[in-house]
Formats: C-alpha cells, sequence, structure tokens
C-alpha cells in the first residue's frame, strides 16, 4: 500500500457533503456524418472493454476500522460499468438539459470504497450531438493534468477511429514540478510546506509584501459570493470566439488573460448590480500565473503562483476597467518576477493560504474574504480535435467552489475559442446562467469601447 502524500491528505480531509473535492469537465461531441444511433453505445462497449487500467485509477484510501486516509489501496479488479456510465437526456434535450444533469453529476460525492473517478456519456441532445462528463478527485490528480489526459485520448485526425480510454493510458514520465498545476494543487502543495517550514515561510511573505507593492489579502469587500456554502452546484458553459478577444488586445495593447478577466469584471458588475449587491470598492479576483523562467523550461517543468488582481467592478467606463485591471496584473507581476524563487513560492503560499482559514468555525461569517473570486486560464488544445471521428465542439472545466468563494470561473482554449465552466453553489448563487448574458455584454462594451 502507498503512503497518502500530504499534499493528497488536504483534500481527503477538506471534503465534506457541502464541499465536494473533485474537479469536472464537459465535452461536447459532433458525431461524424452518417453515424446512426448505435453510435455512442458503440462507443460504450468498446470502452468498457479496456480494462487495462492505470494504478491512478485503481487508487482509493484504504480503511482499517474506523481509520482512514494514511494509506492508498489499490483495487486488482475496477468495476468499469460501474465507473463509466450511460445516460439520456429527458425531452426536449437542450443544452439546458444537458447543464442541469451536469449540475447534479458535479454536485454528488465520490465513494471512498472505489477508485475515485466517473464518466458519463450523455446521449439525447436534440441537435444530435452527445457529451462526456468525467469528474476526479482532487487528491488522484489536478484539473489541468485531468484536462490533459482527456486530450491524450484525442487526435487532429478526423478519419482516426482508434478509441483511447483515459484510465488505459501509460502516464509520460516528466521531470521537476508538474507543470500547470491548478490552484487547489498548489494550495495543497503550499500548506504541506508551511507546515514543515512554517516560520521561514512566513517570515519570507511578510517580507516580500511590506516591502514590494503586491495587492494584498483580506482588503477585498464582502459580497454575496463571499459565504458558506451548501453541496448543491449549479452549472454554466459558454464559447468565445478567441478572434473576437484577440483583437480587443491588440486594440488595446493588454494580454489575452486581461480581456479575459475584464469580461468577468463587466459581468459581475453586472451580475451584483442585478441583485442590489454591488459593493462600493472593487472586487479582487486571485488569478493562478505562471512562474516558470528559462531555466526552468529547459528542466521541463514550471510553477505557478498566485497574483490578487483588482478588477476594477467600481468603475463604469469599460476601457478604464480594462486599464485598471491590466496595470494590476502587469504590477504584481513584475512585483513577483523580482523576487527569489522562494519568495515567491512564500507569497503564493500566503495569499492562497486564506482559503485554509475558512475552515476556522465563524471566519467566513466574521472576516473579510482574502479576495471575492477564483478566475483560472489553464491550456487546452490549439487545433481541433477528434474522438473516433467525432469533432470536439466545446470543452469545459468546472472547478470547486469553498466557503467564502461561492463562485468559480475556469475556462480553457479550445482550437478557435475560449470555453467558459461556471461553478456556483446553487442557493448562494442565483440565476447562474444569466452571468452567459452577462459576460457576452461585458465583450461586446470592451469591443465597441476600443473601436472594434
Amino acid at each position: 500500500m502507498q503512503p497518502i502524500s500530504p499534499t493528497d491528505l488536504i483534500f481527503l480531509l477538506g471534503e465534506s457533503r457541502e464541499h465536494p473535492m473533485h474537479v469536472g469537465g464537459l465535452q461536447l461531441f459532433e458525431p461524424p456524418e452518417g453515424t446512426g444511433p448505435e453510435f455512442l453505445r458503440e462507443i460504450y462497449d468498446v470502452l468498457v472493454e479496456q480494462s487495462d487500467v492505470q494504478p491512478t485509477f485503481r487508487k482509493h484510501p484504504a480503511f482499517f476500522g474506523g481509520v482512514t486516509n494514511l494509506v492508498w489501496s489499490s483495487d486488482k479488479e475496477v468495476d468499469l460499468e460501474y465507473h463509466l456510465r450511460r445516460s439520456a437526456l429527458p425531452a426536449p434535450g437542450r443544452v439546458r438539459e444537458l447543464l442541469e444533469l451536469t449540475s447534479r453529476l458535479h454536485g454528488t460525492l465520490l465513494d471512498r470504497h472505489r477508485p475515485l473517478w466517473e464518466t458519463h456519456l450523455i446521449e439525447g441532445l436534440d441537435d444530435g450531438r452527445f457529451a462526456i462528463y468525467t469528474k476526479f478527485h482532487h487528491s488522484l490528480i489536478d484539473g489541468v493534468s485531468a484536462m490533459k489526459l482527456m486530450q491524450r485520448t484525442m487526435t487532429t485526425d478526423p478519419t482516426d477511429t482508434e478509441l483511447a480510454a483515459p484510465w488505459s493510458l501509460a502516464p509520460r514520465r516528466r521531470s521537476g514540478t508538474k507543470p500547470g498545476a491548478s490552484l487547489l494543487q498548489t494550495l495543497g502543495q503550499a500548506l504541506g510546506s508551511v507546515v514543515g517550514v512554517a516560520p521561514t515561510t512566513v517570515s519570507l511573505a511578510r517580507a516580500a509584501l511590506l516591502e514590494q507593492e503586491l495587492t494584498l489579502p483580506f482588503r477585498a469587500p464582502k459580497t454575496m459570493l463571499n459565504v458558506r456554502i451548501g453541496g448543491a452546484r449549479r452549472v454554466a458553459a459558454q464559447s468565445w470566439a478567441l478572434e473576437r478577444i484577440q483583437n480587443v488586445k491588440s486594440a488595446a495593447g493588454v494580454t489575452v488573460n486581461d480581456v479575459v478577466l475584464a469580461m468577468c469584471a463587466g459581468a459581475l458588475r453586472n451580475y451584483l448590480a442585478d441583485e442590489n449587491a454591488l459593493p462600493d470598492t472593487p472586487l479582487v479576483a486571485m488569478v493562478p500565473v505562471n512562474l516558470r523562467t528559462e531555466n526552468d523550461a529547459e528542466n521541463g517543468g514550471n510553477l505557478v503562483g498566485a497574483i490578487l488582481c483588482n478588477l476594477a467592478t467600481d468603475v463604469d467606463d469599460p476601457v478604464r476597467r480594462l486599464e485598471t485591471i491590466a496595470a494590476s496584473m502587469r504590477d504584481n507581476k513584475k512585483v513577483y518576477s523580482e523576487l527569489p524563487r522562494v519568495q515567491q513560492l512564500a507569497v503564493s503560499a500566503l495569499l492562497i493560504g486564506g482559503l485554509a482559514l475558512a475552515l476556522l468555525p465563524g471566519f467566513v461569517s466574521t472576516a473579510p474574504p482574502p479576495f471575492n473570486i477564483v478566475i483560472s486560464n489553464v491550456p487546452g488544445a490549439r487545433q481541433p480535435m477528434y474522438w473516433n471521428g467525432a469533432r470536439l465542439d466545446g470543452n469545459y472545466p468546472f472547478s470547486i467552489p469553498l466557503d467564502g468563494q461561492a463562485l468559480n470561473i475556469t475556462l480553457a482554449n479550445n482550437a478557435d475559442n475560449l470555453d467558459f465552466g461556471l461553478v456556483g453553489d446553487r442557493r448562494s448563487v442565483p440565476s447562474l446562467q444569466r452571468l452567459l448574458g452577462h459576460l457576452e455584454t461585458s465583450l461586446k462594451e470592451l469591443e465597441r469601447a476600443v473601436g472594434i
């Protein structure tokens, strides 16, 4: 049996009915021309026979009487008919019904007595497409690695009909720190490190925060999004043409990520105004950033840090809002780039560590939030991708809301699109779908404001 690492343990111990600790993704496919209604059933039949299951997909916590979470147990036989499931949407089979099903699937806990993953093949969409929803416990794999794994099952060749299952793919060898570790994975690593070197870490972070002009945690306003949450989830998803965002970027002289953050800022401003809950001071977003240097790239790895960004939601003018966001990201990145590596990691640990304080009784209801929302942009496929000849139309990542962070926005590039996945606490974030309309409105306002 393999010991459970401190990082993995954080996600297992932090899980409860109100806080499922899995990441998920919804993929939407267009079947190849001429396929019939048995296409997805035939896929299921092929996949369920792929019984060469890799070690990651066999693991779950071992149970010794009343003691668990000490070591991993590895199942010799994996019941693929349990982990791979077929579902059909109720009529009329719109995307609305698909997202409602995904909301329920994303809000249910994985069975700790079985390997901690599920894949759902979903048919019944009225336009003939089908979907796949997959979720992995964060103790097994982080969100970015899960997305890369799913991409490895696909190909750029629409004529390639070889069916690859993610659980049967051998892991790729790589050195150094895992690329693109997600925010929560970084949190787990940071907390694990702080346990061992807490005095040094706090001292380094304090020096960096006091001596540099970094945006500080716990300066964000209290909003309706920064409350304790329940276990039910609601998801929303939509794609935007990357060209539109790049056009704004070029016209304004900023980055793609700056435009994405401005889209989200405008949408949050309008959404909170609709709810009569827009604070007078600007919202603050936690934005994971790449801290990789050229030397790190040569060694095959990179590192992820955390930056707090002023979203300028108190500003009415979209151009001024974008300029403020771009300046906030630029200035904070500049400070990070000038810090020694150990201070970069120490500051990131301190900024992200505010999430862990939400576990303390009464903290969320009495203390200001360390930040208001997490907005993550993760790497995806740059070219059109196919699976058994079916074209990938959408690839929507869904992350983990937490106490004090009732809404999460994660997006990934998918060929010529940016695919947004929103996850909210079903009770605390009403009418989540309206945020999609506000994102479109926000992008149109930016386009008009920069003269596109």
